[in-house]
C-alpha cells in the first residue's frame, strides 16, 4: 500500500518565526512553552526547525523554557500505560537508573522539549521527575535550585518565569499542559502524599509531596481565557494561546481555592 502524501500545510522554520512574531512573541523576552510537533503541519526540519524558529522570534537575549520531565523515573506500581507484571516491582525499583540531567531522556512532554534538552548550551534543573531545560541567557538562573522535595511549586523553575514576566506560549498543546497552574496547586492547601524514585546514588527513595494533577486544567483554562487577556492565533496549523506565567498562577490559585478540598485535592464540581 502506497504511503498517503502529507496533508500539511507545509511550515518551515521562517514561518513558524513569523507566526510567533505576528502572535505578539517579542526579542528579548522569557517564554515557557508547551508544545505539540503534530499540531504544526508537515515540519520541514521536524522539532530542530521549530526550536530554531522558537530562538529566531526570542532573539539572541530571549530565553526558552520548557517542561523536560522523566515520569518514567518513578514508582512502578503506578504505571498504567503500559502496566506491568507486579511480580517485576521490586526489581525495576532496585535497578532503575538514577536522573542525569545529561542522559535522562523526557517522556510524556513531545518531541520539542527534548530536542530543547539536547540543545547546544542548554541547561536542565535536578529535580529527578519535574526537570525543566531552558536555552537563553536567563537559562541558569531559572533552571538552578531546583529542590529535590519540590515538584512544581516555590523551590522549582516555575516560580522563576513568574518573577521575571515570562509568558507561557501554548503552541499546538491544551491548557491540560499548562505547567503554571501547577505552582498554583502549591499555594492553595492540599494533601500530601509519598512518592518513590530511583535515588541519586542508586537504589530506590521514597519523599514526601504535594499532591498534584491537571485533571481539572480543561476547565480551569478555559475559565481563565474568559476572564483574562489571553492572545489567539495560529503558528503553522497550530493554535497558539500567549499569556503571562503571573495570570496563569494568580487566577488558578483563586479557581482552586474555590473549589479544592484540603483533603482530597480534586477540585468540586461545579453544581
Amino acid at each position: 500500500m502506497a504511503t498517503p502524501p502529507p496533508t500539511g500545510p507545509l511550515v518551515t522554520r521562517d514561518g513558524i518565526a513569523a507566526g510567533l512574531r505576528l502572535l505578539g512573541a517579542t526579542p528579548g523576552e522569557t517564554l515557557l512553552v508547551h508544545s505539540s510537533l503534530n499540531s504544526l503541519g508537515w515540519v520541514n526540519g521536524g522539532a530542530v526547525a521549530v526550536v530554531q524558529g522558537l530562538l529566531d522570534a526570542l532573539g539572541p537575549h530571549g530565553t526558552l523554557v520548557v517542561p523536560a520531565q522523566s515520569a518514567d523515573l518513578s514508582d512502578p506500581a503506578l504505571w498504567g500505560n503500559p502496566p506491568v507484571p507486579e511480580q517485576w516491582w521490586d526489581r525495576i525499583r532496585a535497578t532503575m537508573p538514577p536522573y542525569d540531567p545529561r542522559t535522562t531522556p523526557t517522556r510524556g512532554v513531545g518531541v520539542i522539549p527534548e530536542t530543547v534538552r539536547t540543545w547546544p548550551g542548554a541547561l536542565r534543573s535536578a529535580h529527578p521527575q519535574t526537570s525543566f531545560a531552558a536555552v537563553g541567557p536567563r537559562a541558569r538562573e531559572i533552571t538552578e535550585g531546583h529542590a529535590p522535595d519540590c515538584r512544581l511549586g516555590e523551590r522549582s523553575p516555575l516560580a522563576r518565569p513568574e518573577e521575571l514576566g515570562a509568558r507561557v506560549l501554548l503552541l499546538g498543546a491544551g491548557y491540560d499542559a499548562c505547567t503554571a497552574f501547577h505552582l498554583a496547586e502549591y499555594r492553595v492547601p492540599g494533601p500530601l502524599v509519598r512518592v518513590g524514585r530511583p535515588a541519586p546514588g542508586g537504589g530506590w527513595e521514597t519523599v514526601t509531596e504535594v499532591s498534584i494533577t491537571s485533571e481539572p486544567f480543561g476547565e480551569l483554562g478555559r475559565d481563565f481565557e474568559r476572564a483574562r487577556p489571553v492572545v489567539r492565533g495560529e503558528v503553522g496549523a497550530a493554535d497558539a494561546r500567549l499569556f503571562p506565567v503571573a495570570d496563569a498562577v494568580a487566577y488558578a490559585e483563586e479557581w482552586l481555592r474555590a473549589r479544592r478540598s484540603p483533603a482530597r485535592g480534586f477540585p468540586h464540581p461545579r453544581d
